[in-house]
C-alpha cells in the first residue's frame, strides 16, 4: 500500500533522515519508533506531503505522489495526524469534524452526518456541542483521530497519538486503534509507548539519527541490541547482558 525508498531530507548540514526504504501493506498496523530526535516526524511530513525530499520516492497504491500538497494525498486516501493536538479555536466537536468530512463532501448536512458517524465510533457523541477548544488532552487526542477518519482515509498515519495519556486512557487508544484497523484502516504509527508498540504492531521500524536501524517484530526489535543502545546509550546492551560487579 505505502512503499518508500531512498528518502531522504537535510536541513542546513544536519541529515534528518538518511535513504530510508520502508512499506505498510494493507490491512497491517506498522510502527515507527526511535529515541527523540531520531526523525520520525521529519519523515511522516515526507510521506504526507508537508516537506519535500532532497531524494527518494513515496509510493502510495502504486501511485508517485512526488509535488503532491498534502490536501491532494488526503484526497486519494491517506492522512495523518499531529502530536500536537490544535483544534480549530471557536468550533465545535462536531464542526471540526465536520471539516474532515468535507474532503469527501460539499454538503453541510451530509458532512455533519458523517461527522456525528465519526464521533460516535471513537467514544465522543456526548461531546458534539462541547467547544473543542475545552476537551481534555484525551479527547483533543481523540478529536484528532476523529477528524482524520472523517476523511474516509484508506492509511492513517498517527505521529504519537497517546502521547500526555495515562494508562488507562492509553488502553483505550489501543482498543480503538485496534477497532479501526478491524473496520479495513490500515495504520502506519509513530509512538514511544512501547508496551502500546509491543500489543498493537504487526510489524515495527526503528530509526536512530536518521537511518534505519532495525526492523522486524515487534519482540525480535525490543531484543536487538542495536535498539537497546538507541535509547539507553552505548555499552548498554552489553551492560545489560553483564551482571555489576559484587552482584549476583
Amino acid at each position: 500500500m505505502l512503499d518508500v525508498r531512498g528518502l531522504s531530507k537535510s536541513f542546513g548540514g544536519l541529515a534528518a533522515v538518511s535513504n530510508v526504504d520502508l512499506s505498510v501493506d494493507a490491512g497491517r498496523i506498522v510502527s515507527l519508533i526511535g529515541p527523540n530526535g531520531a526523525g520520525k516526524t521529519t519523515l511522516f511530513a515526507m510521506v504526507a506531503g508537508f516537506l519535500t525530499p532532497d531524494a527518494g520516492s513515496v509510493r502510495f497504491q502504486d501511485r508517485d505522489l512526488a509535488g503532491l500538497k498534502p490536501h491532494r494525498i488526503c484526497g486519494r486516501g491517506m492522512v495523518r495526524t499531529f502530536q500536537i493536538t490544535q483544534p480549530f479555536a471557536g468550533l465545535t466537536t462536531l464542526e471540526n469534524v465536520m471539516v474532515g468530512a468535507y474532503h469527501r463532501t460539499a454538503d453541510r448536512r451530509e458532512a455533519a452526518t458523517r461527522a456525528r458517524a465519526v464521533l460516535d465510533r471513537v467514544g465522543m457523541a456526548a461531546q458534539a456541542e462541547q467547544p473543542a477548544d475545552g476537551l481534555t488532552v484525551a479527547g483533543r487526542k481523540r478529536l484528532e483521530l476523529a477528524r482524520a477518519l472523517a476523511t474516509e482515509p484508506q492509511l492513517l498515519l498517527l505521529d504519537e497519538v497517546m502521547a500526555g495519556l495515562n494508562p488507562t486512557e492509553i488502553d483505550e487508544i489501543v482498543g480503538l486503534i485496534k477497532q479501526i484497523r478491524a473496520g479495513g484502516i490500515t495504520i502506519f504509527l509513530i509512538e514511544h509507548v512501547m508496551q502500546a508498540v509491543m500489543n498493537l504492531s504487526d510489524y515495527t521500524y526503528v530509526l536512530n539519527d536518521g537511518v534505519l536501524i532495525a526492523e522486524g517484530a515487534p519482540a525480535e526489535i525490543a531484543a536487538d541490541p542495536r535498539v537497546v543502545e538507541a535509547y539507553l546509550g552505548h555499552g548498554a546492551a552489553e551492560r545489560m547482558r553483564t551482571p555489576e560487579d559484587g552482584h549476583a
